[in-house]
């Protein structure tokens, strides 16, 4: 039996037809959450909307009603976050060894310390957040959303780590993340209009990235649905401009973490199927480039 088996609960299926354009792991997990906890909720509240959007992609000439997801349902329930973070990356570990993409639908962001672990060292991670999430630790766990890059880049090469949109960090945080000389396009790069093209030199420098998709890094006034939200974020269009400017890479993984369905209009949701979405055809336009 495989990991994927043992420690996921395939109940819940994305609709579709066809081979496989991506497969989707939901992380039910917010043990650690210090705000606003719901998150949990997320996979199968994204699923929903998936469901319900329009799939067709004319810039990447993809449709996506002629394709199947390859869900796997949601990862079994704990509260415990290193049991958490070991069966993600043992999960993730097998996902990546497919034809399609995997995107993982969080869930709070300690999930992407298991997901982006199960690579290679030389994939390089690019983060939208508007937290560091660099604290060494949170009340009084090591192990928490908010410190999940910190232990991510005390074993990787901080080089390959690019960190965008972030607006809100501590002092610690700040001093941190300049010692581990860790990139960064920062809100107001993005407001300027320079993030798209600092993006694509710094993906130009790597062979394979994993995307991590923080729902916070908008604005609430786009996405208010999230577990710890920060005013004067991006918009939903300067995210999507960023992945976007990503079409070229060799985008290996991805995951989108922090929606809270309890705090959600809608928005949030609908944003977060689309990105499944654009990851989707993107990939499998360059599978067949």
């Amino acid at each position: 039996m495989s990991y994927t088996q043992f420690y996921t609960n395939p109940s819940v299926l994305l609709s579709g037809n066809g081979k496989p354009a991506a497969t989707i792991l939901g992380v039910p997990f917010d043990s650690t959450h210090s705000y606003r906890p719901g998150c949990r909720f997320a996979p199968d509240y994204i699923r929903g909307m998936f469901n319900n959007i329009e799939v067709f992609h004319s810039r990447f000439g993809v449709d996506l009603e002629e394709m199947a997801m390859n869900d796997l349902g949601n990862l079994v329930q704990t509260v415990d976050a290193a049991d958490m973070v070991k069966m993600v990356r043992l999960v993730s570990s097998e996902m990546r060894k497919g034809d399609t993409i995997p995107i993982i639908l969080g869930g709070e962001h300690l999930v992407t310390l298991g997901s982006y672990m199960a690579f290679p060292d030389d994939v390089a991670l690019v983060i939208f957040d508007a937290h560091y999430d660099l604290r060494d630790q949170y009340a009084g766990a090591r192990l928490s959303h908010a410190s999940f890059l910190r232990r991510i880049v005390e074993k990787r090469d901080s080089s390959r780590v690019l960190h965008v949109g972030g607006r809100a960090y501590a002092a610690e945080e700040a001093a941190y993340a300049q010692e581990s000389k860790i990139q960064m396009i920062t809100d107001e790069d993005i407001q300027n209009g320079t993030g798209p093209s600092q993006l694509s030199e710094f993906v130009k420098l790597h062979d394979s990235i994993y995307i991590s998709i923080d729902m916070d890094v908008l604005d609430p006034a786009f996405c208010p649905g999230v577990g710890n939200p920060e005013s004067c974020g991006i918009s939903s269009r300067e995210l999507f401009s960023m992945i976007y400017s990503l079409d070229k890479s060799n985008v290996v993984g991805a995951d989108i973490v922090e929606l809270n369905p309890l705090f959600d209009n809608g928005a949030g949701g609908t944003l977060a199927a689309k990105l499944i979405s654009i990851l989707a055809a993107m990939t499998v336009s360059d599978r067949v480039k």
